[in-house]
């Protein structure tokens, strides 16, 4: 049997469920889904096996004929002299470029271990005004084996395994639900990439919708919530997801999240000195989440423009300590790595993208 292009299953698509009911025609019991989902993507391989056991060749020779086990290309490499970090510029099915980051976490002997910062999509639709991602604006979104061959691609170039993934690339996750919480559990599935489920973070800057969605599906992964403003006049012009879907409505979602789930909200602040650091903008948080758990993640703005800059040392903790008094909830500052190969938080643009496509 020879499928059509149309027809041709993909590896790295679907779980091994999925792969059941597409291959179960060629005689492709649970059993074996399971066994060539992990050959192929938990052992990286380029193929399906040429021999398996207990498993007759002509069940192989059709699942062969009637899959394809597509792999990004890697068209370059930065790695940070500074802290280690390492881009990925990838290409996969459309022309334009993408990108992948790796984060090591090596401070501890004998469990050394990377995330990757995944990206959903190619640009992106939310034009945050502090991120060079928005500024490309929105070109496609990734399909689910792209997202998935991004750890792989970082996993088989790394001497240490990695154990965490974060959708906070390029592109808004939500905006590409289905294909995101699929590439997550093929991510999290012990054949799959054998990630644990609350190791893989997904970060929205607040669609609505989708977080009520993600609520309804109670899937295991995190969930984080880009609020960065709650200055009724500087937030639109930060983040124009606002004229969307305005702070209650995202305040209510955020509220079923939390009740639904019982987890502790985790909320990220991306710092801009002058603009959202101020002991105000301690306040307005504060009044937003009160008789919310939350967390509070402290990144500073990245943007190679120069028109935003992170606070210094005595802005910084002026806010830590105006957010210690108004809010009594942990906060945690996240470091951004990566900054000198443009790939720190917001700094993710395909620096290729204004090349001629190969």
């Amino acid at each position: 049997m020879t499928a059509s292009a149309a027809d041709t299953v993909l590896f790295k698509d679907q779980t091994a469920d999925e792969l059941h009911r597409r291959l179960s025609g060629l005689g492709v019991d649970a059993r074996l889904a399971r066994r060539l989902q992990a050959a192929v993507v938990r052992g990286h391989a380029g193929a399906v096996p040429a021999a398996l056991d207990e498993t007759p060749r002509r069940v192989l020779d059709a699942v062969r004929s009637a899959t394809s086990v597509p792999r990004l290309e890697v068209v370059e490499k930065s790695v940070s002299p500074t802290d280690g970090f390492a881009k990925y510029l990838l290409r996969g099915d459309g022309p334009e470029p993408f990108e992948a980051v790796r984060i090591p976490l090596l401070h501890r002997p004998g469990d050394e271990k990377y995330v990757v910062c995944v990206s959903s999509q190619v640009g992106c639709a939310m034009a945050c005004a502090f991120c060079a991602t928005g500024r490309l604006g929105f070109r496609r979104n990734l399909a689910v084996w792209e997202i998935v061959d991004q750890v792989m691609q970082v996993q088989a170039d790394s001497p240490y395994p990695v154990r965490g993934v974060v959708f906070m690339g390029m592109g808004e996750p939500f905006l590409n639900y289905d294909r995101v919480l699929r590439a997550a559990a093929i991510m999290s599935e012990p054949v799959g990439l054998g990630i644990a489920g609350k190791a893989i973070t997904i970060s929205t800057v607040g669609i609505v919708p989708q977080i009520r969605r993600f609520t309804a599906d109670r899937k295991p992964f995190q969930l984080v919530v880009s609020l960065t403003s709650l200055d009724p006049e500087r937030r639109p012009k930060l983040l124009p997801v606002e004229q969307a879907y305005p702070l209650p409505e995202l305040r209510a979602a955020v509220q079923e999240y939390h009740a639904a789930t019982r987890r502790r909200i985790k909320l990220a602040w991306t710092m801009m000195s002058g603009i959202n650091c101020r002991p105000e903008d301690a306040r307005q948080l504060a009044e937003w989440t009160a008789g919310l758990p939350v967390i509070i993640d402290l990144i500073d703005v990245n943007d190679a423009t120069g028109r935003y800059r992170p606070p210094d040392k005595e802005e910084l903790q002026r806010f830590r300590d105006a957010l210690t008094t108004e809010l009594g909830m942990p906060v945690m500052r996240r470091y951004s790595g990566g900054q000198d190969v443009h790939g720190g938080c917001g700094m993710l643009a395909g620096l290729s993208l204004r090349q001629p496509a190969r």
